[in-house]
This record gives structure tokens, sequence and C-alpha cells, in this order.
């Protein structure tokens, strides 16, 4: 075809994706491509070499850019170490302070991180509940539900499950309600109360979700203790009720912690970024009750942290050492 080229053929040449050829022609990188009568774009050996030359020259750095990269992380790195030890000498007391107080539920030193879930306050939800959610909920003990009779209301009231999983209905007695759904349990009410009653018709509604949690900690921007209306619910859906991740989150390091039965915890790593800006579901994990989605802090987020005290305490010997010599000063 006289020389022409793909986007393709030249995205395989370059050991790109299409796409990043796309991105440089709208940003205005390289010269946007010829299109024929299809529409469809197509690029010469002279298009070719000089997307090339962009490529090796001011996009990607080649081998010796690399190299001068790594030397100026490994600088920035020894520079870091330098002010963290200068910042323990000057203010010992402030640097052996938790850096992570501010984050609700994490208390992170210079050796360990501690999520205490007993800190996190109870969050509630903004997100509307689908009908889909809320059918297949199982009750559990905390609930609390709205039992209607219809032409009874002697049998109709407001019931809380209690820890055994069950509801102390009036004129019944107890009845075990945990692990069942509002339909199931209309079926066995209706059971019951066809002893007293000819065709009883019964309305459940769940007025509090109380019996099934999961918590989001770290770099959102609500964390909290969160109550669940279905039997799970997904990382996506958890990161929006938790506000989203801040500015200080290290999106691509979240970890899903999971108890197991052995009293211990299973961590499965999550991508945050790329859930939620890159768009891949696999990373759109299953949360169930009890599970922790845990986001933590980027480096230079607990940097400031840690030399914000360091630095205030040093700015205020800073301006006492001030007044006491203008005092001096003015005495002489």
């Amino acid at each position: 075809m006289d020389g022409r080229l793909t986007i393709t053929d030249v995205a395989k040449h370059l050991g790109v994706t299409p796409r990043t050829i796309m991105r440089w022609e709208k940003t205005g990188k390289i010269k946007r491509s010829k299109r024929d009568w299809r529409g469809w774009r197509f690029y010469m050996k002279s298009d070719l070499d000089e997307i090339k030359r962009f490529y090796e020259s001011a996009y990607e750095y080649n081998g010796n850019g690399k190299a001068v990269f790594e030397t100026a992380k490994t600088t920035l790195a020894i520079i870091l170490l330098v002010i963290l030890n200068l910042s323990a000498a000057l203010c010992p007391s402030a640097f052996a302070e938790r850096i992570s107080s501010d984050v609700p539920g994490v208390i992170e030193t210079d050796s360990s991180i501690d999520i205490n879930l007993l800190d996190l306050p109870a969050v509630q939800s903004r997100v509307p509940v689908t009908v889909t959610e809320d059918t297949k909920y199982t009750l559990g003990p905390d609930d609390a539900i709205q039992i209607d009779v219809r032409r009874h209301p002697e049998f109709s009231g407001q019931y809380s499950v209690n820890s055994e999983g069950k509801i102390e209905y009036k004129f019944v007695g107890d009845v075990l309600v945990t692990g069942l759904t509002k339909a199931e349990l209309e079926e066995r009410l209706s059971g019951i109360l066809s002893e007293y009653i000819l065709e009883p018709d019964i309305n459940v509604q769940i007025i509090a979700y109380l019996s099934k949690v999961f918590y989001v900690v770290g770099e959102v921007n609500r964390p909290g203790k969160f109550y669940m209306r279905g039997n799970t619910i997904t990382i996506r859906e958890a990161l929006v009720q938790s506000g989203l991740p801040n500015y200080a989150a290290a999106m691509r390091r979240c970890r899903l912690v999971t108890p197991n039965d052995k009293g211990a915890n299973n961590y499965v790593c999550v991508n945050v970024y790329e859930l939620l800006y890159g768009g891949k579901l696999k990373e759109n994990l299953e949360m169930k009750p009890g599970d922790v989605l845990y986001v933590p802090s980027t480096m230079v987020a607990k940097f400031i942290r840690i030399i914000s005290p360091v630095t205030a305490a040093v700015s205020e010997a800073g301006g006492a050492a001030a007044r006491g010599a203008g005092i001096a000063a003015a005495a002489l």
C-alpha cells in the first residue's frame, strides 16, 4: 500500500500501544496522522522516523538518562536520611512521636504499623441502597426489623435481633431469624402465625442494618466503620462510601485484610489506582463482613509528618532564643 503504515504497525515498531500514540497526538507531542478516504489513520516512513526520534529523546529517557535518574533518586534518598538523622538529634522527643496520629485507626511508628479498629468512628453511608442488595441481606444480631401483619396490629411491631440471633415475638416467643432474608422471614412468620390467624398477610422491613460491618482505614477522606446493606461489598463501592483516596494515598499499595478461621489475617494487595483510573476490574475484589481495606500513605506524606513536629519545635526554640536575645539587649 505505497509504503503506508497503520497505527498498529507504528505501535509494534516502537513497543508501545496504539492508545499511547493517539495520546501523543492529542497532547501535541507529535503531529497528527494523515487520514485516508475512510477516515483511518496512516503513516509514512518519514512519519515513523519522526515519531521514533521523539520517543527516543523527548518522551522516554534513554540508558544514560535512566542512569542520571537513578543517581538523582539515590542522592535524594541520602539527603532525606541526613535530614531524618538531624531531626532526631535536634528534637528526639518530637521525632519519637507516632507519625500517623492524624490518620484515624492507624498507629504508625518508625518501625511498625498497627490498625486499631476501635478508634474508628461509625460512618453512615451516603450511597443509596438498591433493592437487590436489600432483598439479599441476611439478618444478624443487632439488626432491627418492622413486622406488619395486615388486619392484625397485635402481631405487628418493631423488634431487635438479640445476640442469639432471635427476636422476642409477642404472643409467640423467641423466633430465630439469623441468616434469613426478608422474604424467608416472612415465610417463616407466616407458618407460625397460621396457627393463630387465617391466611396471615405479613410484610417485613429492615429498619436498622447493624450486624455486618467493614472498615476502610488510612488515607481516605472519610475513614471509619461502615455498615453493610448486603452480604458483600466491592472495593470500589467501599472506596466511594469512604470518600475516595486523598492526596496522600499510595493507591498502588493498598491491602485487603481478611480475618481467617485461625484467628490470624490474610492479606491481598490491591492496586486501587488501576481500579479507579485504569478500569481494571480484576482489582475490584469483594469485601465480606469484618474485612479491612487499608490505604497507606506515600513516602512523601510520611516524611512530612515526621519533620512537621520537628520543624515546629525548632522554630519555636528559635523564636524563644530570639526573644531572649531581645530582652538581654534591652537590659543593656
